[in-house]
């Protein structure tokens, strides 16, 4: 399990896919991989065998048909499903980004390219790179996922929960009136592991700690500093009104 903290600062916990699994997934995607190498080469030789064509089109049509088998397939179908290949979907994986969100374009594409390059082909040694940086990676990422910063978690177990904050009820009216889009991720991010953390803390290290970022989040929310109140109070109202808004 690897905790990711979202956008919205909520704590999750994901199960992260381990070589066996990612392997079975990859040698799924291989066998489509080479049915669509052969499928595209065989329409090509046709084409080619048809209209007479010189040896440059062989040329084309060669590095045409591996730039789709090797960066095509894997950047479309994970782009389309928002994280998952055939193999990955058969085997319960799907690609996600840092922050647990569903990944884009941008990070399989990024993930294609390295894994044609880098990961398994080009430099690789058919696969030897992506299983050594996946075992020297706490998160099991081969060199595509450090690149794209994206991380492979299984999806047919069942996920805790995220621990949403909670507004008291003599701040809820205080709070409906906040625009948190003020706060950064990084401020967010303290709140919540300040939130989560309270009770280890000693008193004296709650009121520090705490009036310290009720000030900053404050300051982020044009908001003057209520100081009827304990700090944990008002950080939980502002966090809470903050995951409100960002479910919609």
């Amino acid at each position: 399990m690897a905790e990711f903290t979202t956008g919205e600062a909520v704590a999750l916990e994901l199960p992260i896919a381990r070589i066996p699994s990612r392997a079975g997934a990859f040698l799924l995607d291989l066998v489509i991989q080479l049915s669509l190498a052969a499928t595209l080469a065989y329409a090509g030789l046709m084409l080619l065998l048809a209209a007479d064509a010189d040896s440059a089109w062989w040329s084309v049509t060669a590095v045409v048909t591996l730039v789709t088998v090797l960066v095509a397939y894997p950047v479309t179908s994970e782009t389309v499903s928002r994280g998952r290949s055939l193999g990955k979907l058969a085997f319960g994986l799907r690609v996600v980004r840092a922050d647990a969100g569903p990944i884009d374009f941008r990070h399989a594409l990024t993930r294609g390219l390295a894994g044609a390059i880098v990961d398994f082909w080009m430099l690789g040694a058919f696969g030897a790179i992506a299983v050594i940086s996946s075992l020297c990676s706490r998160d099991g990422k081969r060199v595509g996922d450090v690149l794209a910063g994206t991380v492979v978690v299984h999806t047919r177990q069942s996920l805790p929960m995220p621990a949403l904050a909670v507004a008291p009820p003599w701040l809820t009216g205080w709070a409906a009136q906040l625009d948190p889009s003020g706060m950064s991720d990084e401020l967010a991010g303290a709140v919540r592991q300040y939130l989560t953390r309270l009770r280890t803390l000693t008193p004296a290290a709650q009121h520090h700690l705490g009036t310290q970022l009720v000030v900053a989040v404050c300051a982020a929310v044009q908001r003057p500093v209520p100081t009827e109140y304990p700090p944990y109070h008002v950080l939980g109202a502002v966090l809470a009104r903050r995951q409100q808004l960002s479910r919609g």
